[in-house]
């Protein structure tokens, strides 16, 4: 089983490479950022734009956990997107802050977790209509390994264009100790 210090971990991580990256993005232009490169959701705009839609709809439904976290209440009314190649956002900057605010919300989440709720059960629809059952840490590591992979993309996208984001490992995080 994971930990809450897992999560948290996880949630700065992701908070911390999303920053990285969306700004080596800011040296793109518009045309660049949403050129089709081959990626499996053709570019840099449509890999983010995927884990926005990815992220947003696993926590909608996050939130339906009979738990009723508090952190999650901003997206209890908001309907999930219909389909993970959706592009919700055509340009960087409002993208930029879509990921700020789900990163904030996925911190907070993180916070609020306990091991109880990690064991216990997530009860949703995946996108086919499909009834699941899975224990929330379960998915939240599905969660954070769906966010690297995307991550991974979107960097060979980004050196593609030349840019080099710097360390993106998660060891870079991990404090020394002695």
């Amino acid at each position: 089983m994971i930990s809450q210090n897992y999560v948290l971990q996880m949630a700065e991580y992701n908070h911390w490479m999303n920053g990285r990256l969306l700004h080596s993005c800011k040296a793109l232009s518009n045309e660049q950022l949403n050129a089709d490169r081959g990626a499996f959701f053709k570019s840099v705009m449509g890999t983010f734009n995927h884990l926005i839609v990815g992220d947003t709809n696993w926590l909608i439904r996050h939130a339906s956990h009979a738990r009723q976290f508090a952190s999650l209440e901003p997206l209890r009314s908001r309907q999930p997107y219909k389909s993970l190649d959706e592009k919700p956002f055509a340009t960087l900057e409002p993208l930029i802050n879509e990921r700020a605010r789900i990163d904030a919300i996925i911190l907070d989440y993180a916070s609020e977790l306990n091991d109880a709720d990690l064991l216990s059960t997530l009860y949703y629809q995946n996108m086919r209509g499909d009834e699941q059952a899975k224990p929330i840490g379960a998915l939240l590591m599905h969660f954070f390994n769906h966010q690297t992979h995307h991550r991974g993309q979107i960097t060979t996208l980004l050196s593609q264009y030349g840019i080099d984001p710097g360390v993106t490992d998660l060891i870079a995080l991990l404090p020394d100790e002695f």
